[in-house]
């Protein structure tokens, strides 16, 4: 299985009032996922300071340790544990009402290596109460599989953005942002394989390799708004859409609300619902060996939806300063995901005739714990 992350390197701020850079601020962050016998846990820490005026940098390390018995795994292959390291750097510049962003990252494993090359503008306009931010980043990605040293290939990532938001009165900020990112080159999992109906075989199935197109370019466009209530608390949503040249489309609706207590304490709950459907290329059963030029069986190419509970909580520490820092905060949250997939099937509970196997699903934790100090 190969393991990567969406990598958001544009630093791009969309003020409330005028652009600003980013606060002088050291994140030490731990993190843990639980879910299809998959565990991801590990630290990061990140830090941010300016210098000059008009300038700040911003430094990154991130890393995952994995271990893996899903369900994809342990039907075709052995359990598997591996460790994923990120280190990315940022520049932020600042001129009247707009801000420049530079970015770079490396993340490396033992089969995969990405490097993000990001830039970004940010600039207010209309007495500071719009914003309107363009983005690009370039990711040169090297695939390799393990225990095959002949074995490899490249990705080319491209992503443009653009984001607007708009203070439309003094409780209420809105948002809009579009998105296309285009891939080229070994898109799917050296690791995997699709299964086709096979009399001749004692379960009525057998294996072969996954294929799948060498470009995929998708789009995707998102509606926020943010609305602070008198009494200091806050209700915010999103809406996304979502679709690619695979036939994938998806729609993510989610809603939260934060409330302060007192002056040290702020409580936040979300809920999220995301669907997708299918790409045209999957099946979780082939009527026959190499049945079509493309070939996928990844649950996350079939048609699925996942329901999500977020719940943090957040404590104002050393509000009177402490040693070189002027306060801090101490952050806890907790993300329940249950997915629910409708045409992948749970190989792991045989049924009489192949492809009647109960349909997959499963639930994860996701635990996030972060102290933050500004300086």
């Amino acid at each position: 299985m190969r393991l990567t992350s969406a990598i958001a390197l544009l630093l791009v701020a969309t003020a409330s009032f005028s652009a600003v850079l980013p606060e002088d601020r050291a994140d030490i962050l731990y993190h843990s996922y639980d879910g299809d016998n998959v565990t991801i846990q590990g630290p990061s820490l990140l830090i941010r300071k300016k210098f000059a005026e008009n300038f700040s940098a911003s430094a990154n390390y991130y890393v995952d340790s994995v271990s893996s018995a899903s369900i994809d795994v342990v039907t075709t292959a052995s359990p598997y544990t591996e460790e994923r390291t990120q280190y990315s750097v940022g520049m932020d510049f600042l001129h009247d009402r707009w801000i420049l962003n530079l970015g770079l990252s490396n993340s490396e494993e033992n089969d995969f290596t990405a490097n993000t090359l990001s830039i970004g503008i940010s600039q207010d306009f209309f007495g500071d109460l719009t914003t309107v931010s363009l983005g690009y980043s370039l990711g040169d990605d090297e695939v390799r599989r393990r225990g095959d040293a002949n074995f490899g290939d490249t990705i080319q990532r491209q992503n443009y953005r653009l984001g607007i938001s708009q203070i439309v009165t003094r409780n209420l900020l809105l948002g809009f942002s579009v998105e296309t990112v285009t891939d080229e080159g070994f898109l799917n999992n050296p690791y995997r394989s699709v299964r086709y109906v096979d009399p001749g075989s004692a379960i009525g199935f057998s294996y072969e390799p996954e294929i799948y197109p060498r470009t995929r370019t998708s789009q995707a466009a998102a509606f926020r708004w943010r609305y602070h209530l008198p009494y200091r608390a806050a209700l915010h949503g999103e809406y996304r859409r979502y679709g690619d040249t695979w036939d994938i489309s998806a729609d993510t609706f989610e809603i939260g609300y934060s409330h302060p207590i007192g002056s040290s304490w702020i409580l936040e709950g979300k809920v999220r619902s995301y669907s997708q459907s299918r790409a045209d290329f999957f099946s979780d059963l082939f009527p026959r060996a190499q049945y079509q030029n493309f070939l996928a069986r990844d649950k996350e190419l079939s048609s699925f939806s996942s329901q999500t509970l977020h719940l943090g909580v957040s404590y104002n520490i050393a509000r009177s300063g402490w040693w070189i820092f002027e306060r801090g905060s101490v952050n806890f949250s907790y993300d329940y995901i249950e997915f629910d997939y409708e045409d992948f099937r749970d190989l792991r509970q045989p049924a009489a005739i192949a492809g009647d196997e109960p349909l997959f699903n499963f639930g994860a934790d996701v635990l996030q714990f972060f102290i933050s100090f500004w300086f």
